[in-house]
Formats: structure tokens, C-alpha cells, sequence
């Protein structure tokens, strides 16, 4: 079957391109191993566990975010890097942004807090937002991320709420004041990370939770007064996720 892999080189005078292969590996990773050893040693692509554990080898396939080791191809699939992050090289994309995201919430727990007031079912209501791979699924297919990179998309809330429902952590108030600008307000709640997470996590449902959670704690949704709709198409400012 043919496969066509879309090319970034920043060395070349035509950077952008498409090449295109033949394979008869059914796998999407296997076939670009194998392109890469038989066919064209300068292809560039991530891998790491290739068992979709490790989130290294997320990449696009027609447009829909997918892990590579997991992908079964069909003929004249068009595969691409993930968006929303700079291409380095083919296929590898820069993802230096999920420290960044991470120290900018201050996500961090102090282990011996409140540990031994931890049970099977504290650790149950996290365990879900914990399993996140960081294959930056979620954020290649956000609307916002896409046209806000100062908005703290999906996998850092998401990780943010797992943060906040661990019994462990004593203040929470600092993770809450940490998304309510650029953060849990600002999502559409369209639903395309949870659509695309290979983990099965639901982003669009813990930023709804976050919400509540903000609510509860004495903060407001800026948007909540404004009922003019048409700012919506201009930059999402005037848009109220929660429909009013």
C-alpha cells in the first residue's frame, strides 16, 4: 500500500513537503521503522516503548491524532506531526511545553502530607487524570490552544484536577488561582482532546469539574456577565462555555 508522510527540513530550500511510500506492514510504526531502514534513512519520527505507554510516537493521521504504534493503516493515509507545537525535524515536534505548563501551575506534592489519611478510594479518584502519557494529543487537536498559546489546555487541567482531589495536597488555593486566567474559562468544551486521548481520560469533563470545584471556592467565570455573541468569532472572549 502507498503512504504519504509529510516533511519539515528546516536545511532545505523546499522545507515543507510530501513524500510518498510504499509498505506492507499494516502498522503505522512498523511501516515507517521499516520505510526508514529500507527505503529513506532521513526520515525522522519518535518512538519509545511502542506499545502505547510512553505517548512519544503521537503523530496525525488524515487530520485525527493517533499514537503510530497503535494506527492500522489504509491505503494513501496522509500522515503528519501533531500540531501546535514547532516541528523540529519530519515527524518530531518540540514539546518543551508541558515543563514549562507544570511549573507554571505549581503542581507539586509534599509526600509525607496527610499520607496516612490516604485510602483505596482517594486514590481511586485520582487514578484516571494520572495516567496521562503527555502525548500532546489533546493539545493538537484544541481549538483554543490553537489560537491562544498562553491558554493552559487540556492535559494541564486535566492534570490540575488531579492535583486537586489528591488528598495529599493540604492548600489548594494556589493550583484554583492558577487556572482561572488563561485556563478552565476560556475552553470551549467542544470535546476534540477527549475524542483523541489514547488514555481514555476526559478533559472536557475534569475542566467542567474544575469549574464546579472554582465555584464552590468562591471564584466567578469572568465571561458570565457578557451575553454579546459577537465577539465569538473574533478570539473566543465573549464566549461563555457554560451557554448563557
Amino acid at each position: 500500500m502507498k503512504i504519504n508522510i509529510k516533511r519539515f527540513n528546516s536545511e532545505l530550500s523546499e522545507q515543507n513537503y510530501i513524500s510518498e511510500y510504499s509498505t506492507n506492514k499494516s502498522n503505522l510504526l512498523q511501516a515507517i521503522i521499516e520505510i526508514k531502514n529500507t527505503q529513506d534513512n532521513s526520515l525522522t519520527f519518535r518512538c519509545g516503548c511502542k506499545s502505547g505507554v510512553c505517548g512519544s510516537c503521537a503523530i496525525r493521521v488524515n487530520g485525527v491524532e493517533k499514537l503510530a504504534c497503535k494506527t492500522t493503516l489504509k491505503d494513501n493515509d496522509l500522515i503528519e506531526p501533531i500540531k501546535n507545537s514547532t516541528v523540529i525535524k519530519d515527524l518530531v515536534v518540540d514539546v518543551s511545553h508541558e515543563t514549562f505548563l507544570i511549573q507554571r501551575m505549581g503542581l507539586l506534592v509534599s509526600e509525607n502530607n496527610n499520607i496516612d489519611k490516604v485510602t483505596q478510594q482517594d486514590i481511586k479518584k485520582i487514578d484516571l487524570q494520572s495516567n496521562c502519557i503527555l502525548c500532546n494529543s489533546c493539545y493538537s487537536s484544541c481549538p483554543v490552544y490553537d489560537v491562544n498559546k498562553s491558554f493552559l489546555g487540556p492535559f494541564s487541567l486535566t492534570r490540575a484536577l488531579r492535583y486537586v482531589n489528591d488528598k495529599k495536597l493540604e492548600n489548594k488555593t494556589s493550583i484554583l488561582d492558577s487556572i482561572q486566567t488563561s485556563g478552565i474559562w476560556d475552553c470551549t468544551l467542544c470535546s476534540a482532546c477527549t475524542l483523541v486521548c489514547p488514555q481514555n481520560i476526559d478533559p472536557k469533563a475534569d475542566i467542567m469539574q474544575l469549574q464546579n470545584i472554582s465555584v464552590q471556592n468562591g471564584y466567578t467565570n469572568p465571561y458570565a456577565q457578557d451575553l454579546s455573541f459577537g465577539s465569538f468569532g473574533d478570539d473566543f472572549g465573549g464566549f461563555n462555555p457554560n451557554g448563557f
